[in-house]
């Protein structure tokens, strides 16, 4: 049997980096990418992470006043206080 060609999408912004730093990316996952771009350029994926809280500041702030008010949805699972 032979191989099947698979067309699979990257964050852009993975890709530009990882061009940008001379990486071939052919055949690597989304994941494996990052995780390969966080060991080798650190500064780019703190900053990636930093924009990217910057710019889900009002979700990750209404999630949070959620959970404050309602708790989790997995609060009556715990079994510790």
């Amino acid at each position: 049997m032979g191989k099947v060609e698979l067309d699979i999408g990257l964050d852009p912004e993975l890709l530009e980096q990882a061009q940008r730093l001379g990486i071939e990316v052919v055949g690597m996952s989304e994941t494996a990418l990052r995780l390969h771009l966080q060991k080798v350029d650190p500064a780019g994926a703190e900053a990636r992470s930093r924009r990217w809280a910057q710019e889900n500041a009002e979700a990750i702030e209404e999630h949070n006043a959620f959970v404050d008010q309602y708790g989790l949805l997995s609060d009556h699972l715990r079994t510790w206080e």
